[in-house]
């Protein structure tokens, strides 16, 4: 592919704004300094500079924010949405959904390149919730959940749960499918009251507030972008 295109790949900049990188002579390819129209192949070294390099990941920002309900990550109407309830974070977006009727965890970023590697279907991730249903939760719900619902024509891969109250639990999903949870608890015959998301990878709410937000730094960051290959 085009060097330009490549360094919009890798999350350096936009297509323009890696033209402009490379006419400052800010890029190397295989040692040499690149330029515009070179080609990137399998197995070519492309080097940016430090200076740039340190200027994007300054620019990045990483946020755990705990949703509370009624607010949504889809099309939101007025007063729904996060930006209008904190517009500190505007500027930032949401790695996955977390529906309107449910609360907890989510990471907000400016920094695209984490989009494909954390939401892509590809991606093996976990993400942890705590549910709370309308009735007493039997072992047999337990393991369907463990072992894969059926919902309509698909049925969710293996996860892990265990019971933590009459009528809690806990489960851990490698996949996200729209409502997935409520969607599998429907077809065991369960409705679901409340629903928690507590962690997502290496992330966990732990005790953040209800609407209340923290950055993700040091070692927390590092983990999380290592584990996803950035």
């Amino acid at each position: 592919m085009r060097i330009n295109q490549y360094l919009a790949h890798k999350g350096f900049s936009t297509r323009r704004g890696a033209d402009l990188l490379i006419t400052q002579k800010l890029v190397q390819l295989n040692g040499k300094i690149a330029r515009l129209g070179d080609k990137v192949s399998a197995g070519d070294i492309v080097v940016v500079s430090p200076a740039v390099i340190n200027k994007i990941e300054n620019s990045y920002r990483y946020v755990a924010y705990n949703k509370p309900r009624g607010i949504s990550t889809d099309q939101p109407k007025e007063g729904e949405s996060i930006k209008m309830s904190l517009p500190s974070l505007r500027g930032l977006f949401s790695l996955g959904r977390l529906d309107k009727d449910s609360q907890g965890l989510l990471i907000l970023t400016n920094d695209g390149r984490l989009t494909n590697r954390i939401l892509s279907p590809d991606q093996v991730h976990e993400k942890e919730y705590v549910v709370k249903v309308d009735k007493i939760i039997t072992d047999k719900f337990i393991r369907h959940l463990e072992r894969g619902v059926l919902i309509e024509t698909y049925k969710t891969k293996p996860a892990r749960a265990n019971r933590i109250g009459e009528t809690i639990f806990r489960i851990t999903l490698t996949e996200g499918k729209k409502h997935q949870i409520r969607r599998m608890c429907a077809a065991e015959g369960y409705c679901v009251l409340e629903l928690t998301r507590t962690r997502i990878m290496n992330i966990k709410l732990g005790d953040l507030k209800e609407g209340a937000y923290r950055k993700i730094i040091g070692a927390e960051l590092a983990e999380l972008k290592k584990s996803i290959g950035l």
